[in-house]
C-alpha cells in the first residue's frame, strides 16, 4: 500500500496559487488537501497543475452554508456535487451542524452515500468541531444508526471536545479505526486541537497516543489490500497556531512542521517501517 502525504491550502493563503504548488511539490509532499478555489482562472490552474505533476488531489468540502437546515442541505448538495466535477481521489466533507437533529444530519450522510455511490467517488466526513462528528460520545449513535459512512480521522478535534486522550472511547476508537479513510495529520491535545510543536518532549505523549492510533488504521487498510491512503499534514495558521501577544508572530514557523510531520509519516509508513511496525 502506498502511503500519499498531502498538504492543506489553510494557512498558505498569502501565497500565489502557483507558487504554493510549487513550494509544496518542491518540498516532498505527493498532492493536495484543499478547497477549490472560487474563481475559474484559480480553479483551472489547481486542476492542470495537478495533473500535470501527477499529483494527489482530495477535494475538501467546507463551504456548505446555512444556519437552517434546508438552507444548508440545498448548499451542502451543490457544494458536493462540485467537488465531484474535480474528479478528487476522495472528498473530505464537514458535514452537517452539531445543534441539528440526529435525523438531520443522517439525511445529510444518506445524500453523500448516493451521491458517491453514484459518481464512484469516496465522499467521508471529517470529525471536526461544529459539525455532526464533533465527538467520540455523539459518534456512538451515529455509527449505530449508519453502518456504512466512511470519515476522516481527525481525532484533535475529539480529544479537544472531550478533554481526553480518549482513554474512555476505546470501543468508539475501534469502530472509527474501520471506518478512516483518511487522515488529518495533527495532534491535538486535551485542551486544544493544536499543540505547538509536536517534537518537543512536554507533547511526546499525545504524539506518541494519536501515532499509536495511526498506526492501527494503517495497518486496517493495508489488511484490506488499499492501493492508496492518503494523509494531510494539518496544522493550522493563527489562531490554531499560538502567537505572541500583540503581535501575532507564530510561536513555529507553520509550513516548517507541516513539513516535519510529512517527513514523520513518510519515513514511519514506507514500506519497510510499516512491516516493522506491524511486527
Amino acid at each position: 500500500m502506498q502511503i500519499k502525504v498531502l498538504s492543506a491550502l489553510w494557512g498558505y493563503e498569502q501565497y500565489n496559487l502557483l507558487a504554493w504548488m510549487d513550494k509544496v511539490r518542491l518540498a516532498g509532499f505527493d498532492g493536495f488537501d484543499t478547497w477549490l478555489p472560487a474563481g475559474p482562472d484559480e480553479l483551472s490552474q489547481l486542476l492542470n497543475y495537478i495533473d500535470k505533476h501527477e499529483m494527489t488531489f482530495v477535494a475538501h468540502q467546507y463551504q456548505a452554508e446555512g444556519n437552517d437546515f434546508k438552507e444548508f442541505k440545498t448548499s451542502f448538495l451543490s457544494s458536493l456535487k462540485r467537488c465531484v466535477d474535480a474528479h478528487p481521489l476522495l472528498i473530505n466533507s464537514h458535514t452537517g451542524r452539531d445543534y441539528f437533529t440526529l435525523e438531520q444530519n443522517l439525511e445529510l450522510v444518506d445524500i453523500v452515500e448516493n451521491l458517491g455511490l453514484q459518481k464512484n467517488i469516496p465522499i467521508v466526513h471529517e470529525t471536526h468541531r461544529g459539525r455532526f462528528a464533533y465527538s467520540p460520545a455523539i459518534m456512538r449513535h451515529y455509527f449505530n444508526a449508519n453502518t456504512e459512512f466512511k470519515i476522516t480521522a481527525d481525532f484533535s478535534h475529539w480529544t479537544c471536545v472531550s478533554e481526553s486522550m480518549l482513554d474512555n472511547f476505546s470501543e468508539i476508537l475501534d469502530t472509527a479505526f474501520t471506518r478512516t479513510a483518511h487522515i488529518h495529520a495533527r495532534i491535538g491535545y486535551e485542551e486544544g486541537p493544536q499543540v505547538t510543536d509536536f517534537r518537543a518532549p512536554e507533547w511526546a505523549y499525545t504524539t506518541n497516543k494519536f501515532f499509536s492510533w495511526w498506526d492501527k488504521i494503517v495497518d486496517l487498510r493495508n489488511a484490506d489490500g488499499l492501493d492508496v491512503f492518503t494523509f494531510t499534514t494539518e496544522f493550522g495558521p493563527f489562531p490554531y497556531l499560538p502567537s505572541l501577544p500583540y503581535t501575532r508572530v507564530p510561536v513555529v514557523d507553520l509550513f516548517e512542521i507541516n513539513c516535519a510531520m510529512k517527513d514523520l509519516l513518510k519515513a514511519r509508513y514506507s514500506p519497510v517501517a510499516a512491516q516493522s511496525i506491524r511486527s
